[in-house]
């Protein structure tokens, strides 16, 4: 059996519409077991990393620097606590049986950097061994589809893409915990309350996002 993961439900519909996949059914359709992935909130929002909000934010706490990043489902606020999305888990169980079942799996995420990290997370998050290869494709004609599915590459030919998207995705929360704060330093509010200590808020479409484990910071000198 093979399993083909597309990252958004149109991109589904079109490919299971080539391979013969009609038989809809809870979290993915019938046929050659075509998935469509959630689309989710941004990594590292609150209830995933360490937003600041204690009053007298001391500037020699500058530069946040986690010593890891660790994969977990997208979290969701209930009360003052956030906890795993229950979509979102039930979502990951039913991949995580399709991958056990499968003998490839069909990467057919967006072909770019974004598509190839949305995989490659969730992958990992389910500490999957199935081999992957990737559907490469531009253009969601039929044509495209079929010549696509006829000429699919390694897996490992993306590896560095994958290295390149999580460098990035690591690097955009590290820069804008630290600017927003040092900035909020700068301008007099680092006794206050910071709520605007936020990552960037580029959109990711992976179920499973990342928090951090935080490192003791090292001494500011100059």
């Amino acid at each position: 059996m093979q399993v083909i993961i597309a990252e958004k439900p149109s991109v589904a519909r079109e490919i299971a519409a080539i391979v013969g996949a009609t038989n809809r059914k809870d979290g993915f359709i019938g046929g050659k077991r075509l998935r469509r992935n959630l689309g989710l909130r941004p990594p590292g929002r609150a209830g995933n990393a360490p937003t600041v909000r204690h009053r007298g934010f001391p500037p020699g706490n500058l530069p946040i620097l986690p010593s890891s990043f660790i994969l977990l489902p997208r979290q969701v606020r209930e009360g003052k606590e956030y906890k795993a999305d229950p979509g979102v888990v039930k979502q990951l169980g039913i991949l995580r049986e399709l991958f056990g079942m499968a003998e490839r799996i069909i990467v057919a995420t967006d072909a770019g950097r974004e598509g190839e990290l949305i995989f490659r997370y969730i992958y990992s998050y389910l500490e999957c061994r199935t081999p992957f290869v990737r559907l490469w494709i531009s253009s969601l004609t039929d044509r495209a589809i079929r010549e696509g599915l006829q000429h699919l590459r390694p897996g490992n030919e993306y590896d560095n893409l994958y290295l390149s998207a999580k460098a990035r995705s690591e690097a955009d929360w590290i820069v804008g915990i630290n600017a927003s704060q040092a900035l909020a330093v700068a301008a007099g509010r680092g006794a206050g309350r910071s709520d605007g200590c936020r990552p960037p808020r580029w959109r990711s479409s992976a179920p499973v996002t990342w928090r951090t484990r935080r490192s003791s910071p090292p001494p500011i000198s100059g």
